[in-house]
C-alpha cells in the first residue's frame, strides 16, 4: 500500500496532535528531529567534499526552525553553512536556535544586508537549503522573500528543500509559477498533496510518527531503513497522481 499524500487540513491536525496530550511531543523535540532528518538528507545526496558550503535558507516559522537545526548539525557533519534568514523569527525557540548555530560558528547574514549580499553569499555557496516557507504558506510572496527568490533560481545551484518547495501551495503545488524549483525534497512526517508531481529525488523524514498515529490517519509510512532518519520515495506512477 502507497504512503499517503497529506491535504493541508490533515497536514495541520497530524501536526496539532504531536503536540497534544496524545502524541505529547515538544516543538523542540519535532524540530531536531525534523532539522536532523534534512541534514542527513543534504548529506547523502550532496557530499561535503563538493558541496561544502551550504547557504541555509530560514523563514520566521517553524520551517525556519527546521533550517536552524539543519544548519547545526551539517556544521557538525564537517560543511560549511552560512545561514540567510532577513526575517528571523520572534518567538524564543528561534532565538535559542541561532544562538546554536552562533555557538557552533555559522555565520549569519545580518537581516539588514542589501540583496547585492545575498549575491556575493549565493557566488560563494555550492547548494542550498531552502526552509523558507512550510505547508502553511498562502501566497502570494512577499518581502524580503519576493527578491530573494528570483536570486535563488537565477543562481543555477542545486536546491534541497525542506517538506514543501518554498511558494509552492500545500495542495496544489507550484500551479501558480511563484515557487522555488528544487532537486531533492525532504517531505517530513508524511508527503503532501501538492509535491504529487515533484519530478526530483524525494525523501521522507521525522521519523517520530508514533505508530498508533500511523494507523489513525492510515499514512502507510515506508521502513527507515536501519538507524537512517531518511528513507528515499519511489516516483509516482500514474494511478497514484489521480
Amino acid at each position: 500500500m502507497s504512503v499517503r499524500y497529506l491535504t493541508a487540513k490533515l497536514a495541520q491536525q497530524i501536526d496539532e496532535e504531536l503536540m497534544n496530550a496524545a502524541g505529547a511531543f515538544s516543538l523542540d523535540q519535532l524540530m531536531e528531529l525534523a532539522g536532523l532528518a534534512c541534514a542527513q538528507t543534504l548529506a547523502k545526496v550532496y557530499h561535503k567534499e563538493k558541496y561544502s558550503r551550504v547557504l541555509v535558507c530560514c523563514g520566521p516559522g517553524n520551517q525556519g526552525g527546521d533550517g536552524l537545526v539543519a544548519a547545526r548539525h551539517l556544521g557538525m557533519f564537517g560543511y560549511k553553512p552560512v545561514i540567510y534568514m532577513p526575517k528571523p523569527g520572534s518567538k524564543d525557540i528561534y532565538k535559542r536556535l541561532q544562538v546554536q548555530c552562533t555557538n557552533m560558528e555559522i555565520p549569519t547574514l545580518e537581516p539588514s544586508m542589501s540583496l547585492d549580499s545575498l549575491r556575493d553569499a549565493l557566488s560563494s555557496s555550492d547548494i542550498i537549503l531552502d526552509a523558507i516557507f512550510g505547508f502553511s504558506f498562502k501566497g502570494p510572496v512577499r518581502a524580503p522573500f519576493d527578491s530573494a527568490f528570483p536570486l535563488l533560481t537565477s543562481s543555477k545551484l542545486p536546491i534541497v528543500s525542506v517538506d514543501i518547495p518554498s511558494g509552492w501551495d500545500v495542495e496544489k503545488g507550484n500551479a501558480a509559477g511563484i515557487g522555488l524549483e528544487p532537486d531533492v525534497l525532504i517531505s517530513l512526517t508524511a508527503p503532501k498533496e501538492g509535491v504529487k508531481e515533484f519530478r526530483g529525488r524525494h525523501f521522507l523524514g521525522g521519523r517520530f510518527v508514533p505508530k498508533i498515529m500511523e494507523k489513525k490517519f492510515q499514512l502507510n509510512l515506508p521502513e527507515y531503513p536501519g538507524f537512517n532518519q531518511i528513507t528515499e520515495l519511489p516516483p509516482l506512477d500514474s494511478s497514484q497522481k489521480l
